[in-house]
């Protein structure tokens, strides 16, 4: 059973697609989250910039995971299909999978999502946390900045448990508060979640490491990764908010929103790791 969510920044990203935004389309067409930059201090702020970073982010976590050639991948939470390409682009004999709730957005990843001849490429419409595969279906199950989304991370490891092969790898990347950060992201949620809501949908980013740690052992899984990259994606930040003003849509609760992120993680109080689970 698939349970509807919304995302309005997706309808957003979106209509300003459609519209011909050609920022919005070169910073948000192929991949919809963070950048990562091996030397921060380099990030010029422009979209094609960002685009390539958000690339190096997607290439990360797919290189946490150990994606290799002949694998079946499984990518939850798939966006426009960025990730899918990439491993698309990247690999040979591979059975490539994208999942995700919203059939909007698979309508764009099937658009330009291609396989190549060695490839074969699939998008499903389905729950993260339900399912539409069988037990042992997939090598690597990858949930690139989307995590934070579910209904639940307690059903997400049993169904990525049940989905992979013995020796099978899940990677994923997430926001993840520090002990002395859990309560500011509960004040900030209090305070000023149902603003947020307008702009980013349901959103949970109250999990610690340790709960992660205790997620995957639960579910029969080690931790096999932990690599905190924070600082990495700082340079973000000044792109949404130039992207939040281009749409002139919630700017405000977008910016504070956006802003609070990014002060939680200067202070050190968030954290921003990809993590990998065998």
């Amino acid at each position: 059973m698939t349970t509807s969510i919304e995302l309005p920044y997706f309808d957003i990203l979106l209509d300003e697609i459609r519209r011909g935004k050609q920022d919005i389309a070169t910073a948000f067409g192929r991949h919809v989250h963070w950048g990562f930059w091996d030397a921060p201090g380099d990030a010029d702020g422009t979209m094609p910039d960002f685009a390539a970073a958000a690339e190096r982010l997607s290439a990360r976590v797919c290189d946490a995971a150990r994606v290799a050639d002949g694998q079946r991948i499984l990518d939850v939470g798939c966006g426009f299909g960025g990730t899918v390409q990439h491993l698309n682009e990247r690999l040979s004999g591979a059975h490539l999978f994208g999942l995700n709730i919203d059939g909007r957005q698979l309508a764009r990843a099937r658009q330009h999502v291609t396989a190549r001849p060695q490839n074969a490429v699939e998008f499903r419409e389905g729950d993260a946390c339900e399912m539409p595969f069988d037990d042992a279906s997939f090598d690597i199950v990858l949930a690139v900045e989307c995590i934070f989304h579910f209904d639940s991370r307690e059903r997400f490891f049993a169904e990525a448990r049940r989905v992979l092969r013995p020796g099978g790898r899940l990677a994923l990347c997430d926001f993840v508060p520090t002990r002395v950060g859990v309560p500011l992201v509960g004040v900030q949620d209090l305070l000023f979640g149902s603003y947020i809501k307008r702009f980013a949908g349901p959103s949970d980013i109250s999990c610690t490491l340790e709960a992660y740690r205790r997620l995957g052992a639960a579910a029969g899984m080690r931790a096999v990764h932990e690599q905190d990259i924070t600082r990495h994606t700082l340079p973000t930040y000044p792109v949404l908010r130039h992207v939040i003003r281009e749409t002139g849509i919630h700017v405000g609760t977008a910016v504070w929103g956006t802003g609070a992120l990014e002060w939680l993680c200067r202070l050190g109080l968030l954290r921003y790791v990809i993590l990998a689970f065998e």
